[in-house]
Protein backbone atom coordinates (compact mmCIF):
# COMPACT_ATOMS: atom_id res chain seq x y z
CA UNK A 1 0.00 0.00 0.00
CA UNK A 2 1.06 3.76 -0.84
CA UNK A 3 -0.50 6.65 1.13
CA UNK A 4 -3.24 4.12 1.49
CA UNK A 5 -4.01 3.06 -2.08
CA UNK A 6 -3.15 -0.22 -3.54
CA UNK A 7 0.02 -0.47 -6.11
CA UNK A 8 -1.15 -0.45 -9.74
CA UNK A 9 -0.75 -4.20 -11.02
CA UNK A 10 0.89 -4.77 -14.57
CA UNK A 11 1.05 -8.17 -15.87
CA UNK A 12 3.55 -8.46 -18.79
CA UNK A 13 2.66 -10.78 -22.49
CA UNK A 14 6.31 -12.15 -23.24
CA UNK A 15 6.64 -14.69 -26.73
CA UNK A 16 9.58 -16.23 -24.65
CA UNK A 17 10.77 -17.88 -20.86
CA UNK A 18 12.92 -16.00 -18.96
CA UNK A 19 13.75 -18.15 -16.82
CA UNK A 20 15.21 -20.73 -19.91
CA UNK A 21 15.63 -18.74 -22.68
CA UNK A 22 18.00 -15.91 -23.01
CA UNK A 23 18.15 -13.26 -25.66
CA UNK A 24 18.54 -9.28 -26.10
CA UNK A 25 14.71 -9.11 -25.65
CA UNK A 26 14.30 -11.45 -23.02
CA UNK A 27 17.20 -9.30 -20.99
CA UNK A 28 15.45 -5.85 -21.65
CA UNK A 29 11.99 -7.12 -20.94
CA UNK A 30 13.51 -8.73 -17.41
CA UNK A 31 14.63 -5.09 -16.78
CA UNK A 32 11.71 -3.23 -17.81
CA UNK A 33 9.79 -5.33 -15.47
CA UNK A 34 12.29 -5.24 -12.66
CA UNK A 35 12.15 -1.11 -13.25
CA UNK A 36 8.38 -1.24 -13.30
CA UNK A 37 8.29 -3.13 -9.95
CA UNK A 38 9.38 -0.16 -8.24
CA UNK A 39 6.43 1.65 -8.64
CA UNK A 40 4.02 -1.41 -9.43
CA UNK A 41 2.78 -4.85 -8.57
CA UNK A 42 3.96 -7.05 -11.43
CA UNK A 43 3.89 -10.43 -12.81
CA UNK A 44 4.32 -11.94 -15.72
CA UNK A 45 2.33 -14.28 -18.35
CA UNK A 46 4.89 -16.63 -20.80
CA UNK A 47 5.11 -18.76 -23.35
CA UNK A 48 7.29 -21.85 -23.11
CA UNK A 49 7.97 -25.06 -23.48
CA UNK A 50 7.21 -25.57 -19.69
CA UNK A 51 4.15 -25.33 -17.74
CA UNK A 52 3.14 -24.02 -14.38
CA UNK A 53 4.19 -21.31 -11.69
CA UNK A 54 7.89 -19.54 -11.17
CA UNK A 55 9.51 -16.38 -9.75
CA UNK A 56 11.81 -14.12 -11.22
CA UNK A 57 14.68 -12.16 -9.50
CA UNK A 58 12.54 -9.85 -7.16
CA UNK A 59 10.10 -11.91 -6.58
CA UNK A 60 8.16 -11.28 -9.93
CA UNK A 61 6.01 -13.90 -10.27
CA UNK A 62 5.59 -15.82 -13.43
CA UNK A 63 3.09 -18.51 -15.20
CA UNK A 64 4.17 -20.36 -17.87
CA UNK A 65 1.96 -21.38 -20.54
CA UNK A 66 2.67 -23.96 -23.72
CA UNK A 67 3.94 -22.54 -26.31
CA UNK A 68 2.41 -23.47 -29.93
CA UNK A 69 4.45 -25.43 -31.89
CA UNK A 70 5.32 -24.60 -35.67
CA UNK A 71 2.76 -26.44 -37.98
CA UNK A 72 3.36 -24.68 -41.36
CA UNK A 73 -0.28 -26.12 -42.85
CA UNK A 74 -2.46 -25.27 -39.62
CA UNK A 75 -0.82 -21.43 -39.77
CA UNK A 76 -1.15 -20.95 -43.84
CA UNK A 77 -4.80 -21.51 -43.05
CA UNK A 78 -5.38 -19.73 -39.99
CA UNK A 79 -3.41 -16.45 -41.40
CA UNK A 80 -5.48 -16.93 -44.43
CA UNK A 81 -8.50 -17.62 -42.27
CA UNK A 82 -8.06 -14.52 -40.19
CA UNK A 83 -6.60 -12.21 -42.38
CA UNK A 84 -3.43 -11.59 -40.67
CA UNK A 85 0.21 -12.65 -40.87
CA UNK A 86 1.73 -15.93 -40.11
CA UNK A 87 3.64 -14.65 -36.90
CA UNK A 88 0.84 -12.93 -35.12
CA UNK A 89 -1.58 -15.99 -36.10
CA UNK A 90 0.80 -18.30 -34.04
CA UNK A 91 1.43 -16.25 -30.94
CA UNK A 92 -2.55 -15.57 -30.33
CA UNK A 93 -3.24 -19.00 -28.36
CA UNK A 94 -6.45 -19.82 -26.46
CA UNK A 95 -4.42 -20.61 -23.27
CA UNK A 96 -3.37 -16.88 -23.46
CA UNK A 97 -6.42 -15.78 -23.90
CA UNK A 98 -7.93 -17.75 -20.73
CA UNK A 99 -4.97 -17.01 -18.50
CA UNK A 100 -5.51 -13.00 -19.68
CA UNK A 101 -8.99 -13.41 -18.66
CA UNK A 102 -8.56 -15.17 -15.52
CA UNK A 103 -5.21 -12.42 -14.69
CA UNK A 104 -6.86 -9.57 -12.23
CA UNK A 105 -4.20 -6.67 -13.52
CA UNK A 106 -4.92 -2.87 -14.26
CA UNK A 107 -1.67 -2.97 -17.05
CA UNK A 108 -1.02 -5.18 -19.42
CA UNK A 109 2.15 -5.11 -21.08
CA UNK A 110 2.54 -6.78 -24.77
CA UNK A 111 6.50 -7.70 -24.99
CA UNK A 112 6.51 -7.76 -29.00
CA UNK A 113 3.44 -6.17 -31.05
CA UNK A 114 2.46 -9.83 -32.10
CA UNK A 115 1.76 -11.29 -27.90
CA UNK A 116 -1.03 -8.16 -27.88
CA UNK A 117 -3.60 -10.88 -29.73
CA UNK A 118 -4.76 -12.93 -26.96
CA UNK A 119 -5.19 -9.32 -25.37
CA UNK A 120 -7.49 -7.96 -27.89
CA UNK A 121 -9.50 -11.32 -28.07
CA UNK A 122 -10.08 -11.17 -23.87
CA UNK A 123 -12.90 -9.76 -22.13
CA UNK A 124 -10.34 -7.29 -20.64
CA UNK A 125 -10.53 -5.18 -23.30
CA UNK A 126 -12.28 -2.11 -22.45
CA UNK A 127 -11.53 -2.93 -18.40
CA UNK A 128 -7.64 -2.89 -18.32
CA UNK A 129 -4.91 -0.96 -19.69
CA UNK A 130 -2.53 -2.39 -23.06
CA UNK A 131 0.18 -1.00 -23.16
CA UNK A 132 2.61 -2.53 -25.87
CA UNK A 133 6.65 -2.35 -26.29
CA UNK A 134 7.27 -3.09 -29.87
CA UNK A 135 11.01 -4.32 -29.47
CA UNK A 136 11.56 -4.71 -33.00
CA UNK A 137 9.32 -4.63 -36.37
CA UNK A 138 9.13 -8.04 -36.92
CA UNK A 139 8.24 -6.78 -40.77
CA UNK A 140 12.08 -5.12 -40.93
CA UNK A 141 13.27 -8.17 -40.02
CA UNK A 142 11.27 -10.48 -42.45
CA UNK A 143 11.87 -8.30 -44.90
CA UNK A 144 15.44 -8.36 -44.86
CA UNK A 145 15.78 -11.89 -44.30
CA UNK A 146 13.36 -14.08 -45.11
CA UNK A 147 13.45 -13.49 -48.84
CA UNK A 148 10.38 -14.67 -50.79
CA UNK A 149 8.33 -14.74 -47.72
CA UNK A 150 9.90 -12.25 -46.25
CA UNK A 151 8.55 -9.62 -48.96
CA UNK A 152 5.29 -11.10 -48.92
CA UNK A 153 5.03 -11.34 -45.54
CA UNK A 154 6.44 -8.05 -44.58
CA UNK A 155 3.34 -5.56 -45.55
CA UNK A 156 1.27 -7.93 -43.45
CA UNK A 157 3.60 -7.92 -40.65
CA UNK A 158 3.43 -4.11 -41.21
CA UNK A 159 -0.28 -4.14 -40.93
CA UNK A 160 -0.91 -6.37 -38.14
CA UNK A 161 1.68 -3.93 -36.30
CA UNK A 162 -0.07 -0.69 -37.17
CA UNK A 163 -3.44 -2.29 -36.13
CA UNK A 164 -2.09 -3.34 -32.56
CA UNK A 165 -0.86 0.03 -31.79
CA UNK A 166 -3.92 1.64 -32.82
CA UNK A 167 -5.72 -0.34 -30.30
CA UNK A 168 -3.37 0.00 -27.30
CA UNK A 169 -3.24 2.87 -24.88
CA UNK A 170 0.65 3.24 -24.87
CA UNK A 171 3.14 2.44 -27.10
CA UNK A 172 6.81 2.17 -26.43
CA UNK A 173 9.74 1.74 -29.29
CA UNK A 174 13.68 0.88 -28.75
CA UNK A 175 13.83 3.61 -31.99
CA UNK A 176 12.65 7.27 -31.83
CA UNK A 177 12.16 6.64 -35.44
CA UNK A 178 9.63 3.81 -35.21
CA UNK A 179 8.18 6.20 -32.73
CA UNK A 180 7.74 8.95 -35.10
CA UNK A 181 6.45 5.79 -37.92
CA UNK A 182 3.20 5.39 -35.86
CA UNK A 183 2.75 8.58 -34.95
CA UNK A 184 2.48 9.31 -38.80
CA UNK A 185 -0.05 6.20 -38.36
CA UNK A 186 -2.21 7.58 -35.92
CA UNK A 187 -0.93 6.60 -32.83
CA UNK A 188 -0.35 9.76 -30.99
CA UNK A 189 0.48 7.71 -27.75
CA UNK A 190 3.84 6.59 -29.73
CA UNK A 191 6.95 7.30 -27.72
CA UNK A 192 10.70 6.15 -28.26
CA UNK A 193 11.62 3.90 -24.59
CA UNK A 194 14.76 5.41 -22.77
CA UNK A 195 16.05 2.90 -20.96
CA UNK A 196 19.29 1.74 -20.05
CA UNK A 197 21.05 -1.52 -18.19
CA UNK A 198 22.35 -0.62 -14.61
CA UNK A 199 26.27 0.11 -14.29
CA UNK A 200 28.44 -2.50 -13.52
CA UNK A 201 31.90 -3.24 -12.29
CA UNK A 202 34.04 -0.91 -14.98
CA UNK A 203 36.32 -3.06 -17.46
CA UNK A 204 40.14 -2.05 -17.14
CA UNK A 205 40.27 -0.99 -20.96
CA UNK A 206 43.81 -0.05 -20.10
CA UNK A 207 45.03 -3.46 -19.11
CA UNK A 208 43.44 -5.25 -22.14
CA UNK A 209 45.31 -6.91 -25.32
CA UNK A 210 44.40 -6.03 -28.77
CA UNK A 211 41.04 -8.05 -28.96
CA UNK A 212 37.84 -6.51 -30.40
CA UNK A 213 34.82 -8.94 -29.86
CA UNK A 214 31.40 -9.92 -31.50
CA UNK A 215 28.48 -11.02 -29.67
CA UNK A 216 25.24 -12.04 -30.55
CA UNK A 217 23.20 -15.16 -31.44
CA UNK A 218 23.44 -16.17 -34.65
CA UNK A 219 20.17 -17.99 -35.32
CA UNK A 220 18.85 -14.37 -35.18
CA UNK A 221 19.21 -13.02 -39.02
CA UNK A 222 20.83 -9.53 -38.48
CA UNK A 223 23.44 -11.35 -36.24
CA UNK A 224 24.39 -13.81 -38.60
CA UNK A 225 24.26 -11.28 -41.28
CA UNK A 226 26.25 -9.03 -39.28
CA UNK A 227 29.03 -11.91 -38.27
CA UNK A 228 29.84 -12.48 -41.68
CA UNK A 229 30.15 -9.41 -42.74
CA UNK A 230 33.41 -8.78 -39.77
CA UNK A 231 34.61 -12.00 -40.91
CA UNK A 232 34.86 -10.25 -44.31
CA UNK A 233 36.26 -7.03 -42.60
CA UNK A 234 38.88 -8.55 -40.38
CA UNK A 235 41.99 -9.03 -42.32
CA UNK A 236 42.03 -5.20 -43.40
CA UNK A 237 41.59 -4.47 -39.72
CA UNK A 238 44.56 -6.67 -38.44
CA UNK A 239 46.58 -6.06 -41.05
CA UNK A 240 49.98 -5.25 -39.53
CA UNK A 241 48.75 -5.52 -35.81
CA UNK A 242 50.96 -7.80 -34.27
CA UNK A 243 48.36 -10.20 -32.36
CA UNK A 244 45.06 -8.72 -33.06
CA UNK A 245 42.24 -10.82 -32.07
CA UNK A 246 38.70 -11.51 -33.01
CA UNK A 247 36.66 -13.08 -30.64
CA UNK A 248 32.86 -13.86 -31.70
CA UNK A 249 30.63 -14.93 -28.83
CA UNK A 250 27.20 -16.57 -29.21
CA UNK A 251 25.61 -19.44 -30.59
CA UNK A 252 26.13 -20.68 -34.25
CA UNK A 253 23.05 -20.54 -36.74
CA UNK A 254 22.07 -23.85 -37.05
CA UNK A 255 22.61 -25.72 -39.79
CA UNK A 256 24.82 -23.17 -41.53
CA UNK A 257 28.37 -24.13 -42.83
CA UNK A 258 30.81 -22.95 -40.94
CA UNK A 259 32.91 -20.16 -42.73
CA UNK A 260 36.25 -19.64 -43.71
CA UNK A 261 37.94 -17.86 -40.08
CA UNK A 262 40.49 -15.45 -40.83
CA UNK A 263 43.96 -15.72 -39.05
CA UNK A 264 43.21 -13.67 -35.24
CA UNK A 265 39.69 -14.99 -35.24
CA UNK A 266 38.20 -17.48 -32.66
CA UNK A 267 34.83 -18.40 -32.66
CA UNK A 268 34.17 -19.05 -28.72
CA UNK A 269 30.58 -19.91 -28.91
CA UNK A 270 28.95 -19.86 -25.22
CA UNK A 271 31.80 -18.30 -22.49
CA UNK A 272 31.55 -19.32 -18.92
CA UNK A 273 31.67 -15.89 -17.76
CA UNK A 274 30.79 -12.96 -20.02
CA UNK A 275 31.81 -10.67 -17.76
CA UNK A 276 35.18 -11.50 -16.99
CA UNK A 277 35.73 -12.63 -20.73
CA UNK A 278 34.28 -8.85 -22.04
CA UNK A 279 36.91 -7.15 -19.30
CA UNK A 280 39.98 -8.67 -21.57
CA UNK A 281 38.67 -6.82 -24.58
CA UNK A 282 39.55 -3.54 -26.21
CA UNK A 283 36.09 -2.75 -28.05
CA UNK A 284 32.59 -4.31 -28.90
CA UNK A 285 31.81 -4.27 -32.83
CA UNK A 286 28.41 -4.55 -33.74
CA UNK A 287 28.63 -3.97 -37.78
CA UNK A 288 24.69 -5.00 -38.03
CA UNK A 289 22.94 -4.07 -41.36
CA UNK A 290 19.79 -4.46 -40.79
CA UNK A 291 18.76 -2.53 -37.08
CA UNK A 292 16.55 -1.81 -34.93
CA UNK A 293 14.89 -2.29 -31.81
CA UNK A 294 16.93 -4.24 -29.13
CA UNK A 295 20.22 -3.24 -28.97
CA UNK A 296 20.98 -5.36 -25.31
CA UNK A 297 24.34 -5.94 -26.52
CA UNK A 298 25.67 -2.38 -26.80
CA UNK A 299 24.15 -1.78 -23.81
CA UNK A 300 25.88 -4.27 -21.94
CA UNK A 301 29.33 -3.15 -23.23
CA UNK A 302 28.42 0.87 -21.97
CA UNK A 303 27.32 -0.25 -18.70
CA UNK A 304 30.93 -1.84 -18.01
CA UNK A 305 32.65 1.13 -20.16
CA UNK A 306 33.56 -0.80 -23.01
CA UNK A 307 34.27 0.72 -26.21
CA UNK A 308 31.71 0.70 -29.11
CA UNK A 309 31.75 0.30 -32.30
CA UNK A 310 29.16 0.13 -34.69
CA UNK A 311 27.17 0.97 -37.95
CA UNK A 312 24.11 3.40 -37.49
CA UNK A 313 21.87 -0.20 -37.46
CA UNK A 314 23.37 -1.10 -35.00
CA UNK A 315 23.55 1.87 -32.83
CA UNK A 316 20.59 3.95 -33.62
CA UNK A 317 19.11 6.31 -31.02
CA UNK A 318 22.29 5.43 -28.48
CA UNK A 319 24.34 7.45 -30.79
CA UNK A 320 22.44 11.43 -29.42
CA UNK A 321 22.09 9.50 -25.98
CA UNK A 322 26.00 8.15 -25.58
CA UNK A 323 27.79 10.80 -28.05
CA UNK A 324 28.38 7.80 -30.19
CA UNK A 325 29.88 7.81 -33.99
CA UNK A 326 28.40 5.71 -36.36
CA UNK A 327 30.33 3.74 -38.98
CA UNK A 328 28.98 2.67 -42.09
CA UNK A 329 31.04 2.32 -44.70
CA UNK A 330 33.95 -0.46 -45.13
CA UNK A 331 36.60 2.50 -44.64
CA UNK A 332 35.24 4.06 -41.58
CA UNK A 333 34.07 0.67 -39.68
CA UNK A 334 37.65 -0.81 -39.81
CA UNK A 335 39.67 2.96 -39.30
CA UNK A 336 38.01 2.73 -36.12
CA UNK A 337 38.48 -1.05 -35.06
CA UNK A 338 42.03 -0.53 -36.02
CA UNK A 339 42.47 3.24 -33.38
CA UNK A 340 41.23 0.81 -31.12
CA UNK A 341 43.62 -1.51 -31.19
CA UNK A 342 46.31 0.91 -31.63
CA UNK A 343 45.79 3.77 -29.84
CA UNK A 344 45.07 2.36 -25.97
CA UNK A 345 44.86 5.90 -24.74
CA UNK A 346 41.90 6.52 -26.71
CA UNK A 347 39.91 3.60 -26.00
CA UNK A 348 40.23 4.07 -22.44
CA UNK A 349 38.95 7.89 -22.73
CA UNK A 350 36.33 6.67 -24.81
CA UNK A 351 35.20 3.47 -22.26
CA UNK A 352 35.19 5.94 -19.00
CA UNK A 353 33.45 8.59 -21.50
CA UNK A 354 30.55 5.77 -22.04
CA UNK A 355 31.10 4.37 -18.53
CA UNK A 356 30.21 7.82 -16.66
CA UNK A 357 27.39 9.24 -19.04
CA UNK A 358 25.65 5.43 -18.37
CA UNK A 359 26.36 5.77 -14.57
CA UNK A 360 24.89 9.17 -14.44
CA UNK A 361 21.98 7.92 -15.83
CA UNK A 362 21.27 5.46 -13.98
CA UNK A 363 21.69 7.29 -10.81
CA UNK A 364 19.36 10.15 -12.31
CA UNK A 365 16.24 7.61 -12.49
CA UNK A 366 16.01 8.36 -16.58
CA UNK A 367 15.14 4.17 -17.40
CA UNK A 368 12.70 4.15 -14.23
CA UNK A 369 10.93 7.09 -15.28
CA UNK A 370 10.65 6.11 -18.65
CA UNK A 371 9.28 3.23 -17.73
CA UNK A 372 6.91 4.35 -15.52
CA UNK A 373 5.74 6.91 -18.11
CA UNK A 374 4.84 3.96 -20.57
CA UNK A 375 3.22 2.35 -18.12
CA UNK A 376 0.93 4.79 -16.62
CA UNK A 377 0.22 5.83 -20.51
CA UNK A 378 1.64 9.67 -19.97
CA UNK A 379 1.61 11.67 -23.00
CA UNK A 380 4.52 11.31 -24.89
CA UNK A 381 6.68 14.21 -24.77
Amino acid sequence: MAGGRPKTTVTFLLSKDPVTERAGDVELGQLLMGLAADEFEVSGLCLSAQTGPATLGGGIALTRLPKPAIRPATLLADSIRKRRSLVHVRFDTDDLVAAIDACDADVFVAEHSYMAESFLRSTKVGRARLVVNTNISEALVWRASRGALGRIEAPRLRRDEIRVARAADAVGTYDAAEAEFYRANGVSAARWLDVSLPPVRQVDVAGTPRRLVFMGLRDWPPNQEAFLYALRLWPRIAAGIPDAELAVIGKKKPGAPDPVYPDGVRDLGFVDDLPAFLATCRALVAPIKTGGGVRVKLLDAIRMGLPVVGTTAAIGDLGAVYGLATHDDDDSFVAQCRRYLLDQPAAVADGDRLYDVNRTRWEQRTPHRAVVALLRAEPAA
